[in-house]
């Protein structure tokens, strides 16, 4: 993933925790048999999964270790 800095990706990741807040309440609503719904809230947290493999795996790299393990506990 070429020109994406730690940086980048840690300001892509708050900007959709802060989505993630926001849409939390009232992702929809209706009036009068009318729907809207605001966002995908599923989308969100996909998006939320992925910056933060990537900033955590930029950050791995900008501290000199190669590779990043994760421990997925019960």
């Amino acid at each position: 993933m070429t020109g994406i800095t730690l940086a980048t990706a840690q300001a892509q990741l708050d900007l959709w925790v802060a989505a993630d807040a926001a849409v939390s309440k009232n992702q929809s609503y209706s009036i009068a048999g009318r729907s809207l719904t605001r966002a995908d809230a599923g989308e969100i947290t996909k998006k939320i999964d992925y910056w933060q493999r990537q900033v955590a795996r930029l950050s791995a790299r900008a501290s000199g270790r190669s590779r990043v393990r994760y421990i997925v506990g019960e």
